[in-house]
């Protein structure tokens, strides 16, 4: 609610401070998958997920295989096996977890180091074709902005003079 403020403060001065500036939209998540550095970025991005889904799927299993042997084993084994043998499938859950989060922050932070590039080169070309095109402002489009004419969307445009630039 905030950032929607401030954008409207913000389109309100540029509007009052001169008759004519132009305000344009870009879909930076369209524009990002658009690109074909994106796509690229994307690419390796599915591989690296999938070659992580792999080992999770296989650690999952082999757990999975473990919990159902103990089920198994349950009524022939002493109260003391049983409980190590609990013991050690609940430390191999926690491994597991702690496996999976490490996975997650992992991936994440591919993606950053993959789209951060991009983005930089993004908001340069963002910044040249508002330049050229006379906008006094180009705003995200994102959940915040409730309406934009069709006229003011300059992603198509910026995914062009991206994939021109080298």
């Amino acid at each position: 609610m905030k950032k929607m403020l401030i954008v409207l403060s913000m389109l309100m001065t540029a509007s009052f401070a001169h008759a004519e500036a132009k305000v344009g939209y870009v879909d930076m998540q369209k524009a990002i998958q658009a690109t074909a550095a994106g796509k690229k970025a994307k690419t390796e991005l599915e591989g690296e997920f999938n070659k992580k889904k792999k080992e999770l799927e296989k650690k999952e299993a082999d757990l999975k295989k473990m919990g159902e042997d103990l089920e198994k084993k349950k009524s022939v084994l002493s109260e003391e096996a049983l409980g190590k043998k609990q013991a050690e499938f609940q430390e191999e859950m926690l491994k597991y977890r702690d496996v999976v989060g490490k996975s997650q922050v992992e991936i994440q932070k591919k993606e950053r180091e993959l789209t951060a590039p991009i983005l930089d080169k993004m908001k340069k070309v963002i910044a040249k074709l508002a330049k050229d095109k006379g906008y006094a402002m180009v705003i995200e489009n994102s959940q915040m902005v409730l309406y934009a004419t069709p006229e003011t969307d300059l992603t198509d445009e910026v995914i062009k003079a991206f994939d021109k630039e080298k």
